[in-house]
């Protein structure tokens, strides 16, 4: 879930998608999940009804789903950050880490889309260990195992979508 004081950075055209798929969810997709679990309930038997209980999760993950959205979508900043260099949400960042050069969308994994980015979160420990960078620093950060790993960003740009 995005804490409330993020600001998180999507294209219009991510922000419209995502839109569009609240209000399906909101609207029929409630629906048709509540005619789903009518139909099973009248199956009979609760305890035993495999059709009520897979109906209920798919209603548990679609609310789920329409919290998670109307989060992003109360802290989205519709548009592009500033192509001004420097490591925000938002921003392709092409990085040598550990010796390797690797391209990834920093931000929210929702503005990717169908693109094939690795996305990173601003809160992982790659995020808060390059986020407010400039193109040509490096830095270091430690990873979940524990090892510290090298980064240094040789480019960083706005994504486009």
């Amino acid at each position: 879930m995005v804490d409330a004081t993020t600001e998180t950075w999507l294209t219009q055209e991510a922000f419209d998608r995502l839109s569009a798929e609240l209000e399906q969810l909101s609207g029929t997709g409630r629906i048709e999940i509540a005619h789903k679990i009518e139909l099973a309930r009248e199956e009979g038997d609760l305890k035993e009804n495999g059709g009520y209980h897979a109906a209920k999760e798919e209603q548990g993950k679609i609310e789920a789903r329409i919290r998670q959205l109307t989060s992003l979508l109360r802290t989205a900043q519709v548009g592009t950050p500033p192509d001004d260099g420097i490591v925000e949400s938002g921003m392709i960042v092409t990085a040598k880490i550990a010796g390797e050069t690797s391209e990834f969308l920093v931000g929210n994994r929702e503005i990717a889309g169908d693109s094939d980015l690795d996305v990173y979160s601003e809160q992982s420990p790659l995020g808060q260990a390059i986020i407010g960078l400039k193109e040509g620093q490096s830095t270091s950060y430690t990873a979940p195992n524990g090892k510290e790993i090298a980064v240094e960003l040789l480019k960083v740009r706005t994504f486009q979508h």
